[in-house]
């Protein structure tokens, strides 16, 4: 999986306690090592990582090797970018984008600072 620093791995197993359980609102990647798009993702969401740590946390989730997510949330493409707030899905965007367009869809969900 390619992995985005400063951003954390989620699994089937863990997915609950990570995300639904979070205090902050919860943006999740589900990724997959041959996505293109997902590469071009990475280094954005390390940024908003490190930058909007206070107000969101983001994880990524391989599609490949998590199947009972991927189902759960029925995520049918990557990159699929998912805000969870309070156990819940919130928003949801596919395909990768630009820092400045991800931050202003995600405006709504931030948690105020």
């Amino acid at each position: 999986m390619i992995h985005a620093e400063g951003v954390a791995e989620v699994t089937d197993t863990t997915f609950d306690g990570e995300v639904l359980g979070a205090d902050l609102p919860v943006l999740v990647e589900f990724t997959a090592d041959w996505c293109g798009p997902c590469r071009r993702l990475a280094p954005v969401l390390s940024s908003i990582a490190a930058e909007e740590a206070e107000r969101i946390r983001i994880v990524q989730l391989d599609i490949d090797t998590n199947p009972v997510i991927v189902s759960r949330y029925a995520v049918l493409s990557a990159p699929t970018l998912m805000v969870f707030r309070s156990g819940e899905p919130v928003k949801s965007m596919v395909g990768a984008r630009p820092k400045r367009r991800l931050l202003q869809e995600l405006e709504d969900v931030l948690e105020p600072v």
